[in-house]
Order: structure tokens, then C-alpha cells, then sequence
């Protein structure tokens, strides 16, 4: 399987430029699955509801989503596209898969981040795998890196690619995720974005470096800090399905759920 990420800098509020980068960037890939940074198509740094809801897309009734989907059935691919998801009044943080048949699925993201609190609504679809041409594919949303729980409950679904979207500004995750992919046995694909979101309360600076990460914890390829960045790489998504970390340890099979009822609080 082919899969990869494409790092850039989303001018902020520029929707259908940003969306147009990115069509005209994949153009010549060749790829079964893509992920692009969180919130790709508006820019990140919203300075309150309203104007997230301004830059926001309706998925059923946006053309920029549809000549995304137009691009992913004309490529026969997939791609995982963080978005500002409008419902109505209400306003999230969301990530699309998007397959030749249109959009397959929609995560909203749960843990937010800081400020995102004050410009969107909090996210209310639970972790799932979706099968894409016979892989496992859990969705996750750049600050949920945090939470141990979201990889896990991923990976005993089945996930054998964790796909994450972000946008982040703290040194981190990028070196977390390795430890996620150890525990769980799983690839991590992180699509970063990287630039500066200079707005009126203030300047958010993105740290860029984009990676993927095999089950082993093994980093396959980082991206430069600030540079755009397409990266393919050719994997086998069977790999994640060996979970044993030593020959009588196995990274799911060995857990002791008795032991851990606080993590139900």
C-alpha cells in the first residue's frame, strides 16, 4: 500500500486558494492513501466562533469538499482532510475521508486544543475503523496525541494506520507518536502543517515535520520544520497485525482491563 502526507501552509481564511494548492500538488501522485494537516482548507488560528463558522464547510453542500472528492475518484485513492466541519449553528473541528465514492466518513475532533474551545463545539463522534480496499484506518485529530486512550481504543478496533491531522505548535508529538505506535503496534501517519497564523490575538508559529512511524516504533521519514513536503512511501499494513512485542508478550493480548477501572471515570 502506498501511502504518504503533504505538508504546507494554509494561508489563513484563503479557502478555495488552499484547496486549489492542494489538487494542484497531488495532481501527478501516485497513492492509495493521503493525509493532509488539520484544518487544511481554512487556516488554524480563529479568534472565536463566528469566524470559524465563517470559514466553515457544510459537507453536504460544498464545493470545495466535492472537488476533492472529484480528485479522489478520478485518482482512485483516499484522502484524510482536516476541516471547520457546519452543522448548523454549531461548529467542529473535523477530519473527512474521502474515497472515489465521495465522503466515507467524518471524525470531530474530541480533545481540543486551548483556544479551540472558544471556536468550536466539541467533538461527538466516537473513535472507529473505517476499511478501506481491506486496511483498517483509525482517524485521530492532533491534540488527542495526548490521550493515550484514543490510539488504544483505535488499535483494539483492529486500526492498522492511525491517520492524524494536525496542526501543531507544541515540540512534542512528534516524538510521542513513536511511543503510541509501540504501544498499540499500529503505522501513525502525522500531516503537519508549518508557517505562522499572524491574527489580531496573537501569532500561533507550526512546527511542520510531518512523519510516518511503523508499528515497531521505527520512524519511517520526518519532513523539514518549515518547507512543504510530499512524501509517499510503500508499506505493509499486515505488519500492524503482529501485536507481540517480545515472544510471550503481546502488546493487546497481555493487558489486565481488571486493573484499570479508573480509566472508566
Amino acid at each position: 500500500m502506498k501511502v504518504g502526507f503533504y505538508q504546507f501552509r494554509p494561508l489563513f481564511g484563503k479557502t478555495e486558494k488552499n484547496c486549489q494548492k492542494i489538487l494542484t500538488a497531488l495532481e501527478n501522485v501516485d497513492a492509495d492513501l493521503i493525509i493532509l494537516p488539520e484544518l487544511a482548507l481554512s487556516g488554524y488560528y480563529f479568534k472565536d466562533k463566528n469566524e470559524s463558522l465563517k470559514y466553515a464547510e457544510d459537507p453536504d453542500n460544498s464545493s470545495l469538499l466535492d472537488s476533492l472528492a472529484n480528485f479522489a475518484n478520478k485518482k482512485k485513492l483516499y484522502l484524510v482532510v482536516g476541516f471547520a466541519e457546519k452543522r448548523g449553528e454549531q461548529c467542529y473541528n473535523s477530519a473527512a475521508l474521502i474515497g472515489p465514492n465521495g465522503i466515507e466518513h467524518i471524525y470531530r475532533k474530541v480533545h481540543l486544543f486551548n483556544e479551540e474551545k472558544f471556536c468550536f463545539d466539541p467533538g461527538d463522534t466516537p473513535f472507529i475503523v473505517n476499511d478501506i480496499n481491506g486496511v483498517k484506518i483509525g482517524i485521530m485529530i492532533c491534540f488527542d496525541w495526548v490521550f493515550p486512550e484514543v490510539t488504544r481504543v483505535l488499535a483494539l478496533q483492529g486500526a492498522q494506520i492511525i491517520c492524524q491531522p494536525s496542526n501543531l505548535v507544541l515540540t512534542f508529538c512528534q516524538k510521542t507518536m513513536l511511543a503510541r505506535c509501540i504501544e498499540n503496534k499500529v503505522f501513525a501517519i502525522t500531516a503537519n502543517r508549518f508557517g505562522t497564523d499572524t491574527r489580531p490575538q496573537g501569532s500561533l508559529k507550526f512546527t511542520g515535520k510531518s512523519q510516518i512511524v511503523a508499528p515497531s516504533g521505527t520512524l519511517l521519514h520526518r519532513a523539514a520544520s518549515q518547507r512543504d513536503a510530499l512524501y509517499i512511501t510503500e508499506i505493509d499494513p499486515t505488519d500492524a497485525d503482529n501485536k507481540m512485542i517480545t515472544e510471550h508478550n503481546g502488546v493487546l493480548s497481555d493487558r489486565r482491563p481488571e486493573f484499570y477501572t479508573l480509566l472508566n471515570n
